[in-house]
């Protein structure tokens, strides 16, 4: 009986890879080199020789001084919520909170049933768009043109995931429908919103609609945005829907039928849960994108994450400091899709774990 192999721990395949020939060897000392010096420069400016305080911003001007934080203490009420009202500023954290509130509640399995996930994601939704817009709660209104920064964008987000999703579902449903008219308006519209770019999509909901339609339907533009991006986002997710529907073997339908349940019922109590729990990674992938593209409405005039950061550094005293202000905003986006990418991550473990 042969002996098994000797195991390999970590640190020798590292030194395999990295070191196996001489000349490997060196490569790898020069890129470690270049690496460490680029990490010392970043440190150095964006730490050592910074200048924090909104009250210091005249020595960012000094010619040893690193990177000027002093405009994120001085402007981030404009990068954060725009041109809302400052003395309303509470609402718009207040309603930020909910919507990361909401997200947050997502994730967790207890309200992964359809009734509670959907109360959840409208309750957030409503106590989300009451603060920002005030008068329903007999506070002051503030319409939507005034509103900006991270507070838009979040809004966008929830907008479009909330009203995406059953969209989504439902066009995957009439895709698979055996009626060839609903089959073929469902794979007409999925394949020609899934060839356009989304800029195209929302540029039409915003200049071109306007020209074809009345005054009295027309509607609000972020509205006709929102629900242009709601379509763009439930035609892609209409496909991870099919993945799932896919998955499914046909005896689940047949079992269903057996125990005596109708079309429906086998549809909402055995199928639709299976379907769901095979699309979730792909789904938070698509909530990830969906997150990440808010920021192309600034090219349709939105006054979103990115244009509340060149309002905060349009001004003379502060238009030098244009990568400080991009530098917090590129946080602020990895922060929320880190944090998603790696609970995707997470229930793909999950569930391997699970089949296992």
């Amino acid at each position: 009986m042969s002996a098994a192999p000797p195991t390999i721990g970590r640190f020798e395949r590292l030194q395999r890879r990295v070191f196996r020939k001489p000349l490997d060897g060196l490569v790898t000392l020069f890129i470690a080199a270049i690496l460490a010096w680029l990490a010392w420069q970043a440190i150095d400016w964006g730490i050592l020789r910074a200048v924090w305080r909104a009250e210091d911003a005249a020595l960012c001007r000094e010619a040893h001084a690193g990177a000027c934080w002093s405009i994120i203490d001085a402007r981030h009420r404009l990068i954060l919520f725009g041109l809302y009202p400052y003395d309303e500023h509470w609402r718009s954290t207040s309603a930020a909170v909910a919507i990361i509130a909401t997200v947050i509640l997502s994730c967790i399995p207890w309200f992964w049933a359809a009734r509670r996930l959907i109360s959840l994601w409208i309750a957030g939704f409503a106590t989300y768009y009451l603060l920002m817009e005030g008068s329903p709660l007999g506070l002051e209104q503030v319409t939507t043109d005034k509103w900006g920064g991270l507070s838009l964008v979040l809004f966008l987000f929830s907008s479009v995931v909330l009203l995406g999703m059953p969209m989504g579902l439902g066009l995957a449903l009439m895709r698979r429908s055996r009626l060839p008219m609903l089959r073929w308006v469902a794979s007409l519209l999925i394949d020609f919103i899934r060839s356009l770019p989304l800029l195209t999509t929302l540029f039409t909901a915003a200049v071109v609609v306007p020209i074809l339609l009345p005054d009295w339907l027309q509607g609000d533009k972020i509205w006709r945005i929102i629900i242009a991006f709601s379509l763009f986002f439930a035609c892609y997710q209409a496909e991870v829907f099919r993945g799932g529907f896919q998955a499914i073997p046909n005896g689940q339908f047949e079992a269903g039928m057996a125990l005596g349940l109708g079309k429906w019922q086998s549809l909402g109590l055995i199928i639709l849960p299976q379907v769901f729990r095979h699309a979730l990674p792909a789904t938070i992938n698509m909530v990830v994108v969906t997150f990440k593209e808010t920021a192309v409405v600034i090219i349709i005039g939105l006054f979103d994450l990115l244009a509340s950061a060149q309002a905060a550094f349009g001004t003379g005293d502060w238009v030098a400091y244009y990568m400080e202000t991009y530098i917090f905003v590129a946080l602020i986006y990895w922060a929320f899709i880190t944090s998603l990418g790696r609970y995707g991550e997470f229930l793909k473990e999950h569930m391997k774990q699970e089949d296992h």
